[in-house]
């Protein structure tokens, strides 16, 4: 059977006023979302924004969340009697990111990145990411900092009588033993912010969002659009669940060595 032949004839059948059944209906809404002029190509174009917008996002999340993660540890780890000025300096500004971001709602920040901070640009996807990843590094801080103070105090004390500095200590014997700790709420984050792209297109950024409702815009039809990329979303998150769950897994199985 002739698939586009088939909708041809019912698109002028429901314009004629003729009354189609459920699956008739079903069939050549489904063919106008998806098979007509090739439109499944930019569901999928629209997935690839949405994964690098995630990427990039992540980066920045992974880098700043680090960062402060350090810092904090660092001050709250502090002997008694020797506190360092800049470190309490640092400390203090780290604090008022993670309590300005984490208490204010992500689309208000978007919406000033975009509209107030770079109101000149006309790359809103970066900026959409830029927002994304700021947003993020204030809770991957949080994660971090939780998994950095849940190691024994011990395992940094060893590693400075071997003649480690704070940062060799941190990198090969902390960290390593921390982010065990972490994975968990570390992949809930990645899962998350890969959700959270969506709220780009809300600014002008051009992710999945933003292509089906321009094809609804085409159609004048958004629940196929819609529904589509409901099950993208789910598709990728399952995906993306299933092999956190396979590392978590790996990680035990290397701890039973």
């Amino acid at each position: 059977m002739d698939w586009a032949q088939y909708y041809l004839q019912l698109t002028e059948a429901a314009k004629s006023g003729q009354e189609l059944d459920f699956f008739e209906n079903f069939f050549r809404l489904f063919y106008q979302a998806f098979i007509e002029g090739e439109r499944w190509r930019l569901y999928l174009r629209g997935m690839g924004v949405t994964l690098q917008l995630t990427v990039v996002a992540l980066c920045i999340g992974i880098v700043l969340g680090v960062l402060v993660a350090v810092i904090r540890t660092a001050h709250d780890q502090q002997r008694l009697g020797r506190s360092n000025m800049l470190l309490g300096v640092f400390n203090g500004l780290c604090k008022v990111y993670t309590t300005v971001i984490r208490g204010t709602p992500m689309m208000v920040q978007l919406l000033i990145w975009s509209f107030v901070i770079f109101s000149a640009s006309r790359n809103k996807t970066m900026v959409g990411a830029l927002g994304i990843g700021i947003n993020s590094g204030a809770y991957v801080a949080e994660i971090v900092r939780g998994g950095l103070m849940s190691v024994d105090v011990g395992q940094s004390e060893a590693g400075r009588s071997l003649g480690l500095n704070y940062f060799d200590t941190m990198r090969f014997i902390v960290i390593p033993q921390a982010f065990k700790n972490i994975l968990p709420a570390l992949g809930n984050e990645f899962i998350t912010l890969f959700k959270d792209t969506s709220l780009v297109s809300a600014i002008g950024g051009t992710e999945l969002i933003y292509f089906a409702k321009a094809i609804g815009s085409k159609t004048y039809e958004v629940m196929f659009p819609y529904l589509g990329i409901a099950v993208m979303y789910l598709a990728a998150v399952l995906v993306l669940t299933w092999l956190q769950g396979k590392l978590e897994r790996r990680l035990r199985q290397s701890d039973r060595r």
